[in-house]
């Protein structure tokens, strides 16, 4: 019976979730212009369980471009009301919305003029009347055998937590690159790091002039171990590349190469990446093209950098 135990649970608190979808109204948007127009941030507050989606709601927002803080509604009325200022949205979650911690926090909310919005299970609830914006995220039932444990109730204000965050995430027209901005660290970090973090810069960069002789070519190209090397224009903007391999090739059909300029052998038009490009796309590029170097400029083309391959390697993020 385990097994049917455990889809009966998830059964429960899919309906949970789907019955939200009908509720979503202009109350809901009402809700969403509220915390995108809020001037400072997003205080989530609730109790034990509920307490618990309220930290996830906070991070979400965070990490999707709403500031946010989680307060602890018992914490608040033992010291931590100084969190909640003028300029703030206060967000509430409580399921039957009579929770007494959140309800002594009603007076300072509304002495304070902040705007309350409430994710409540009951709208005659006392929470639900005190807010300027209700929420529903009422249940059939929990998913507990014994109708006790708080699970197809959490579930839905989870729901509808992602749903708020997501929805003033595209508001803001929150883009991947932002995304990558606040989350530098970890696997998610390494995927959504930037070209510029990793690229070779300064006495690393190799690049010669479009009059330098094939001689200092070949010395640049082995000096700054890249297999690579930048041909650059007086005004810095990228002219050409060479690579090794070119060199090679060059070398076994031109016994005189030695006596030309890199402008002469170099490849024109080389492709290009942007400081600013994610190295998961330059990955994508080199992978497309099958090369293992990538010259970095400027939008107006002038050489930034070189990215090459075992860069990639080396952060893992393949």
């Amino acid at each position: 019976m385990t097994s049917e135990s455990a889809k009966r649970v998830l059964r429960i608190e899919a309906e949970a979730i789907s019955d939200l979808v009908e509720r979503i109204d202009a109350r809901f948007d009402h809700a969403v212009e509220m915390l995108y127009s809020c001037q400072g941030r997003a205080v989530v507050t609730g109790m034990g369980k509920s307490g618990i989606i309220c930290r996830k709601i906070a991070a979400t927002l965070n990490s999707t471009g709403t500031p946010a803080v989680f307060l602890h509604s018992a914490d608040a009325i033992h010291g931590d009301l100084g969190m909640i200022v003028r300029g703030d949205v206060v967000l509430a979650v409580s399921n039957s919305g009579e929770t007494p911690e959140l309800i002594r926090l009603l007076e300072v909310v509304k002495r304070l003029g902040i705007p309350l919005i409430s994710i409540v299970g009951r709208l005659d609830s006392t929470l639900a009347r005190y807010s300027d914006l209700v929420l529903d995220v009422s249940i059939k039932q929990e998913a507990c055998p014994l109708g006790l444990a708080p699970t197809a109730s959490t579930t839905a204000a989870l729901a509808m937590g992602d749903a708020l965050a997501m929805a003033l995430s595209e508001k803001r027209g929150f883009k991947e690159e932002d995304f990558a901005n606040l989350h530098p660290g970890g696997k998610l970090g390494k995927k959504l790091m930037r070209v510029e973090n990793l690229m070779h810069v300064g006495n690393e960069l190799p690049a010669v002039a479009l009059a330098t002789p094939m001689r200092d070519v070949i010395y640049e190209i082995s000096r700054k171990g890249l297999g690579v090397t930048a041909v650059v224009a007086e005004d810095g903007k990228v002219a050409g590349i060479i690579t090794d391999g070119d060199l090679r090739r060059l070398f076994g059909r031109d016994e005189t190469a030695l006596q030309k300029t890199a402008g002469e052998c170099m490849h024109s038009n080389p492709v290009l990446v942007q400081p600013e490009a994610l190295a998961a796309v330059a990955l994508q590029i080199m992978e497309d093209k099958k090369i293992t170097s990538l010259l970095v400029a400027s939008p107006e083309g002038k050489l930034e950098g070189v990215l090459h391959l075992h860069d990639l390697w080396q952060i893992q993020i393949f």
